[in-house]
């Protein structure tokens, strides 16, 4: 029996080593990503100022490229404010990872300021359905739609978190459980990272699947 104990525990240690190793390279994934953006943004910065200074002598022509730059400015995604920094944080540094994979992203999300939830575990449920709904994406048959959309806000005095991704087919299930669709050791570990962390504060998880889309709805309570 302790020989049976000691080899669970090492299986064990290992699915949980090999899910840290993948959420490292997502978050080096996701920190590459923005630094891109910067690189970009610093790029476009240095244009502007070099053809506004070349602009100065003409003020006509240069109070029409400054209404154009105007214009061009408020095309740019904006960064997400739900009112809750660190899910912010969160938010902002997943959904840009997933644009830069060509998936479109539709997200609405207001946090109240007074939370009886952790904001680490808030993230964690936060970073785990983004990662799965970017997933199921990502294994869509190439040129078919590929859609993120995220809604977080307050129902019925209670967080309510709804993520629905573009789906290839229908997700596998167990009888009334949801299998992940991931192959090595650490599949479903997200999937119960999710469901353990909405029991641990008396939460709710459900998740509906139809044809090409999948959606999975948390809610967690606002007071303690």
């Amino acid at each position: 029996m302790k020989l049976f104990d000691f080899l669970f525990a090492g299986a064990i240690d290992r699915r949980v080593a090999a899910f840290q190793n993948d959420l490292i390279t997502r978050h080096c994934d996701e920190v590459d990503n923005i630094y891109r953006k910067m690189r970009g943004w610093r790029h476009d910065y240095h244009n502007h100022i070099q053809t506004l200074l070349a602009l100065t002598e003409d003020p006509e022509a240069l109070r029409k490229y400054l209404w154009e730059l105007n214009d061009d400015l408020t095309t740019v995604d904006t960064v997400l404010k739900t009112g809750n920094v660190m899910v912010d944080a969160i938010l902002n540094s997943k959904l840009s990872l997933i644009k830069s994979r060509n998936i479109s992203v539709n997200a609405k999300a207001t946090v109240p300021a007074q939370l009886a939830i952790s904001e680490i575990d808030l993230c964690a449920i936060l970073g785990n359905l983004l990662d799965n709904a970017m997933e199921a994406c990502l294994r869509q048959t190439e040129g078919e739609t590929r859609f993120i959309r995220v809604y977080i806000g307050v129902l019925k005095q209670q967080l309510y978190i709804c993520v629905t991704n573009s789906a290839d087919g229908k997700p596998r299930k167990s009888g009334k459980i949801y299998l992940s669709s991931k192959t090595g050791e650490n599949h479903g570990l997200g999937l119960l990272r999710i469901d353990r962390l909405a029991e641990k504060y008396g939460g709710y998880v459900n998740r509906q699947s139809e044809e090409g889309a999948f959606a999975t709805e948390v809610m967690l309570p606002l007071e303690e």
